[in-house]
């Protein structure tokens, strides 16, 4: 018995020193998003009622449903987060974290939080954020600028698609965009575990969104902890724009990109050279 106090006060002792300190399992971690402010002691409520079942009590995506769900629930313990309007290997705004959360992960078991008030939303994720060291030592990435959308041609598209073969995107998304190039097979996260490329004639939405602009996004910011590098550093602005312009022609949609493509297509389509090995490209 007496051991059983002493070990009792001690932790009692211990608790109150790190709450003296300022310490506390859920730090006062603070979110600010559209003139909202977020608390963790608000969000921890929200985070047990309708996150905790797949990312789990500790936020490592180790919830009671994780065994049944393909993809795996995030990890919030690593802070390393797909979709970001910040560079390659930064961590996210708490914009991106609302945005995340609003939108939801299409081809995934994430689905849009728009039920929850945006009050809700973004006291979840400042108690999100106490998972991990990383949000009391580092700050978020400075978010990438975004250049105006240059009009949809038919020379962009085609350059588009010459930065397709030329950047090997078709090793994984394959040479018509559906998902099987030849590395696709090969393919894991950060966590080693097996991961798809995105197959562009399943839908509209991408991982991170549904714009011209998001696809843009992703390819300067890349998807960590993902195999989709950030291309900030091999391509120019412009080039970025012709590649996004390119894509939208592999989707199954009447785009302003898919109607200047199939025009060209009907009278030059004998002109293009295959993607893939060897060569390739127009």
């Amino acid at each position: 018995m007496r051991l059983h106090f002493a070990l009792a006060a001690l932790v009692s002792g211990t608790g109150a020193l790190l709450v003296l300190a300022g310490v506390t399992p859920s730090a006062a971690q603070e979110t600010h998003v559209h003139g909202l402010s977020g608390r963790a002691a608000a969000g921890k409520k929200v985070y047990q009622r309708f996150c905790i079942g797949c990312h789990g009590p500790d936020g490592d995506g180790a919830g009671e449903n994780a065994l049944w769900i393909d993809p795996k629930p995030r990890d919030f313990t690593l802070a390393v987060f797909k979709c970001r309007s910040t560079p390659s290997g930064t961590l996210p705004t708490d914009e991106d974290l609302f945005n995340a959360m609003t939108r939801g992960f299409v081809t995934t078991n994430m689905p849009q939080w728009r039920p929850l008030t945006a009050q809700n939303r973004v006291d979840a994720i400042a108690y999100i954020k106490t998972f991990s060291p990383k949000w009391k030592t580092l700050k978020a990435g400075t978010p990438i600028t975004i250049p105006p959308e240059p009009k949809v041609t038919i020379q962009s598209e085609l350059h588009g698609r010459e930065l397709f073969q030329k950047l090997e995107c078709w090793k994984c998304h394959g040479p018509t965009g559906h998902g099987d190039g030849p590395s696709a097979a090969t393919l894991t996260d950060n966590k080693d575990r097996p991961i798809p490329p995105y197959n562009f004639s399943t839908g509209s939405r991408f991982k991170c969104g549904v714009t011209n602009q998001d696809l843009y996004r992703i390819f300067i910011t890349g998807l960590d902890g993902t195999p989709m590098p950030s291309f900030a550093d091999d391509i120019q602005p412009g080039e970025a724009w012709d590649l996004v312009h390119f894509l939208r022609t592999l989707q199954p949609f009447q785009t302003e990109e898919a109607t200047v493509w199939k025009t060209w297509v009907a009278n030059h389509g004998s002109e293009l050279k295959p993607i893939g090995p060897p060569g390739g490209g127009q």
